[in-house]
């Protein structure tokens, strides 16, 4: 059995570059649309349920708030070096580009490159210890996949 979950307002507003060594885009903004899919056991809890839609939903919907209207910061980047300062986050690129930007309009993130791919395995990282492992388990859940989408027809 398994579970999907993706509502309108599984979104988030941010700009973001992606940069990696020899290249830099222009800084952009997306509309992202999130959706979960689980998995479970060839039966369903004793409850009926794989999970509960409504645990799905608000753990998603917060999550995306912490990203919405936010500069998508990769804090694992090899090619922007940066400090945050007195509530500022200041960036250097590889290309001499600099960026200083307000630390709460920031989404400081534990990635290499904001991509759709990085942005989906955040949030599946993310959901996986909001749940914890030991629920999933519990609940019977053996595969969970999160879908980023940058717009119609592009996601990872």
């Amino acid at each position: 059995f398994e579970v999907v979950v993706g509502k309108e307002d599984f979104k988030f507003s941010a700009a973001h570059f992606v940069a990696y060594d020899g290249f830099r885009e222009r800084m952009h903004g997306h509309n992202y649309q999130v959706a979960v899919r689980m998995k479970g056991e060839y039966q369903v809890a004793h409850d009926g349920y794989v999970i509960d839609f409504g645990d799905i939903k608000r753990m998603t919907r917060r999550l995306c708030a912490e990203l919405d209207q936010r500069f998508l910061y990769p804090q694992r980047s090899n090619v922007i070096n940066s400090k945050v300062t007195d509530g500022q986050v200041m960036m250097k690129c590889q290309d001499g580009s600099l960026f200083t930007m307000p630390e709460a309009d920031c989404a400081l993130l534990p990635i290499m490159h904001s991509t759709a791919e990085e942005l989906a395995h955040y949030l599946y990282n993310r959901l996986v210890h909001d749940f914890t492992p030991e629920y999933l388990r519990m609940r019977g859940v053996r595969t969970m996949e999160i879908t980023v989408a940058e717009g119609p027809r592009q996601e990872a």
